[in-house]
């Protein structure tokens, strides 16, 4: 089955014109109702180029009016075809283009422009939800000051921008500031409000709110304080201050993204608002403060100056991920971040790259454009800003960013404009950097190393090469900034930390002067998104992770240790001596970040290690890694019980909760000792700490030990009846079942929670967690009998009519099918070939399962 849906039409880059008008002002008159809200809008145009007025419409806006300058239009003035609204009739060189909608938000189970969550009226308009509001040229280069007019009994109406009028039934707000379309929002609702205020640094006032739900504000005040420390951070990192006299944040439930930076008017998935040490965990507060920072930042990296078109995704995203990474790494722990963002990077993006679904930084086409917001243009654009910073330096990055601001605000930018900032700032030429936008796929290094004693000179050697991907079979070298340094055999650092920058296909460089043969530490800080293969004894990587100055190689050694030795046993071998001696010396030093050692102590994903088998050339078996992967942590266990025991002793954080980086450092490792001494105690400890938790940190780990280790069928149930009316906290209890259950009895249990009353499907975050929860159980989601595959289509088909973002989304668990023995490829193909069959399938999910099933 090779066919191509009808409406995959794809969009081109090279396609890109520039819209013939250009909008002065936007007036938009809301009366809000459930199911027919009246929208009027009136838009100031002006003339820039030939063509006719086309607007964008979306299938459930029923047009009313239309007018210019007042006056009607006959029915032969205008054409609607489609999702396009084309105005044919003779125009002015400037004029006042008047229309009159009805549209149902209670209709609208898609979630994309106006809708109704739970009695809310809220909005989503990125990418191009604001044509099912109003018919506008809904792109992101055309931007205009909005004013707009809400009429409603509900007692909250926001909007972006400033609060100009607010009576009972009615609010006017004005943004002074141009913004594309995808920006606009309106909430309204009953909502209370925790507020504070900020001083920018040039002393103008800012009044913050963080709206929720009656009853949800004693979990806002962390999301508050994120915000505070945000604006803070960007006026001292990067020189930005706020622009607007009020800053709104608003939790919703219903929310298919994760947050939306609309103008002074951020709207949020509740889960990255709403924390309590009761409810939330402390990778909840982390996401919270990481994703406040990151809506934030958009201000000026994505809102003041936006993207030309919606292949320029990466120009705002990637852009702002890697600020929100750097907030991170200042509130909490640089090394710990660092490597939290690369294991995502690996388990998300690499996997992308490595299948079907690969796609440049910037794509070139698209079909869908809601299937482009991936982990390659989020965390691997990040990735290639973070080279173009170690590339020109701290003070030559800066420079860069703040002649960027100058020159580009009010701009719709592109990839060639910000490149050309950075060659004009620093007078490098970055044609053969633009690379890493335009091709796609993961490089891979690989190292060798060539020793003479007699000069006491070392030259390392190395070779990129990047694999063929769709559309891209062959790729040039790129520039590839490689970090390294050497340690002398006693360990001590005999060359700090330098760029090597590579430009060619192969390429040596060499170090003089050497006493001794050093051990190299490559890769440090994981200076480029590349595979980095080198031969290297597992007593060497045991001497990197014991000697290595730079945290991240140190913590790669113990990752490759643990991989090697993953490996060996697949193939029958004993767990590695090497390994286990190193973990005991890890667990035995005490001078470590607790939260540092806690991620050496993480054994590689099931995922991580049937990619290296695939990557190898063999077959993996799911279910024989996911055993291997058990036997090693038993072994880790048995060897080093007394060592375990004593760190979830010592590690107990006494005393109130507390979300700071320490103490959630420190229940870290707590809980990753827990989830070893779990394999050899049946749950013991687990099934204690469950009892006397004082946070969700450890009550959910407890929980997920205790689901792990078969047993705790009395504790999950005390858990839902605690929590029933706790809607995150019960999204985590759909998500830890199937996730954590041995795999072959994890579909069977994610089938009876879908028919759990509790399971509201049509909300996206309850149904993320129960779907999203098997398919990264492994061995569970590539069960042999197909099971998993077929939850998973079942699923699809039955959310794709509602919500083909979400569906669409999901269907990625599918794209590694391929790696896996041809029953497996037999059943998932045939998953696959189901969904496809279903007749009105959305666009989302058509493009995305037929690039998957059509994959070489």
């Amino acid at each position: 089955m090779n066919q191509v849906q009808p409406n995959q039409t794809p969009h081109l880059l090279a396609d890109y014109r520039r819209y013939p008008f250009a909008i002065s002002q936007v007036r938009l008159d809301f009366a809000l109702d459930p199911k027919a809200t009246r929208v009027r809008a009136e838009i100031d145009m002006t003339r820039e180029g030939p063509g006719d007025l086309v607007l964008d419409i979306g299938a459930g806006v029923v047009l009313d009016e239309l007018a210019v300058n007042g006056v009607a239009l006959p029915a032969g003035d205008w054409q609607r075809e489609a999702e396009l609204l084309t105005i044919t009739a003779p125009l002015p060189d400037s004029f006042t283009l008047q229309s009159q909608v009805t549209i149902d938000p209670s209709a609208n189970t898609a979630f994309e422009g106006l809708y109704l969550s739970n009695g809310m009226f809220c909005t989503q308009c990125e990418a191009e939800g604001f044509r099912h509001i109003t018919p506008y040229p809904d792109r992101p280069d055309v931007m205009a000051p909005f004013e707009v007019t809400i009429h409603s009994d509900l007692p909250v109406l926001l909007s972006n921008g400033n609060p100009i009028r607010q009576e009972p039934g009615l609010a006017v707000w004005h943004d002074p500031w141009k913004k594309p379309a995808y920006l606009f929002a309106l909430v309204a609702g009953d909502l209370r409000a925790v507020s504070d205020k900020f001083t920018t640094a040039s002393g103008r006032p800012v009044d913050l709110n963080v709206w929720v739900r009656p009853g949800d504000e004693n979990r806002a005040g962390y999301a508050m304080e994120s915000l505070i420390r945000s604006m803070k951070w960007d006026e001292e990192a990067y020189g930005r201050e706020y622009d607007l006299d009020v800053f709104n944040i608003v939790a919703v439930d219903d929310f298919n993204m994760g947050a939306m930076e609309n103008k002074g008017l951020n709207i949020f998935n509740s889960k990255l608002v709403l924390a309590s040490p009761e409810t939330a965990t402390d990778g909840d507060y982390e996401r919270i403060e990481g994703v406040i920072g990151h809506e934030y930042f958009h201000n000026w990296t994505g809102n003041r100056i936006t993207c030309r078109d919606w292949f320029q995704l990466c120009l705002k995203e990637g852009l702002t991920v890697f600020r929100d990474q750097q907030f991170t790494s200042d509130m909490r722990s640089a090394p710990v971040k660092r490597i939290n963002d690369v294991l995502t990077l690996r388990s998300r993006q690499f996997r992308e790259d490595q299948g079907p679904l690969a796609h440049p930084v910037r794509p070139d086409s698209y079909i869908e454009i809601n299937n482009f917001y991936t982990a390659t243009v989020y965390e691997k654009g990040a990735e290639v800003i973070g080279m173009l910073k170690t590339l020109v330096g701290d003070e030559g990055y800066r420079k860069s960013l703040d002649l960027y601001f100058d020159r580009h605000d009010g701009d719709a930018a592109t990839i060639e404009d910000w490149l050309q900032v950075f060659e004009d700032a620093t007078g490098r030429d970055l044609t053969q950097f633009k690379r890493w936008y335009t091709d796609a796929g993961t490089p891979v290094l690989t190292m060798t190393e060539s020793w003479d004693a007699g000069a006491g000179q070392l030259t390392l050697s190395f070779a990129q090469m990047t694999p063929p991907t769709p559309g891209q079979k062959d790729k040039p070298a790129r520039v590839i900034p490689i970090a390294v340094g050497l340690l002398s055999p006693n360990g001590d650092e005999v060359v700090p930390t330098t760029v090597l920058e590579m430009t060619e296909a192969a390429q040596d460089f060499t170090f003089d002067g050497l006493a001794s043969r050093p051990v190299v530490s490559a890769l440090r800080g994981f200076s480029a998104p590349v595979v980095l293969k080198r031969d290297l004894a597992p007593s060497d990587r045991a001497f990197l992770l014991a000697h290595d100055t730079d945290p991240f190689a140190r913590w790669e050694a113990a990752r490759d240790l643990a991989r090697g030795t993953l490996l060996a046993m697949l193939d029958g071998a004993a767990p590695e001596p090497e390994y286990l001696s190193a973990i005991g010396r890890l667990l035995a030093d005490p001078a470590l970040d607790p939260a540092y050692r806690a991620l050496c102590l993480k054994l590689p994903s099931d995922e991580e290690i049937a990619t290296a088998i695939a990557d190898a050339g063999s077959v993996p078996d799911p279910d024989a890694i996911h055993a291997a992967r058990e036997a090693l942590a038993t072994e880790i266990a048995r060897t080093h019980e007394a060592a375990l025991r004593a760190i979830y002793r010592d590690s107990a954080v006494p005393g109130p909760f507390s979300p700071d980086a320490d103490a959630a450092g420190k229940r870290a490792l707590r809980l990753a000792a827990l989830g070893l001494l779990n394999r050899i105690d049946g749950g013991t400890t687990a099934a204690a700490l469950y009892a006397d938790a004082n946070n969700m940190t450890e009550r959910a780990a407890a929980l997920a030990a205790l689901i792990a280790a078969g047993r705790g069928d009395a504790e999950v149930q005390a858990f839902y009846n605690e929590f029933k009316d706790v809607r995150l906290v019960i999204d985590m209890w759909f998500m830890l079942q199937p996730l954590n259950t041995s795999p072959e009895k994890a579909v069977s249990v994610a089938r009876h929670l879908a028919a759990n009353p509790a399971f509201d499907w049509k909300n996206p975050n309850r149904f993320r967690a129960l779907i999203g929860g098997l398919s990264a159980n492994h061995a569970a989601f590539h069960a042999a009998d197909g099971s998993g595959y077929e939850f998973l289509a079942d699923w699809l088909l039955k959310m794709d009519p509602l919500n083909p973002q979400i569906a669409a989304r999901m269907s990625g668990a599918f794209d590694s099918w391929r790696k896996y023995d041809s029953a497996r490829q037999d059943k998932a193909r045939a998953a696959l070939d189901r969904i496809l069959a279903a007749p009105k399938l959305s666009k989302n999910l058509s493009e995305m399962v037929t690039r998957i099933r059509n994959a070489a």
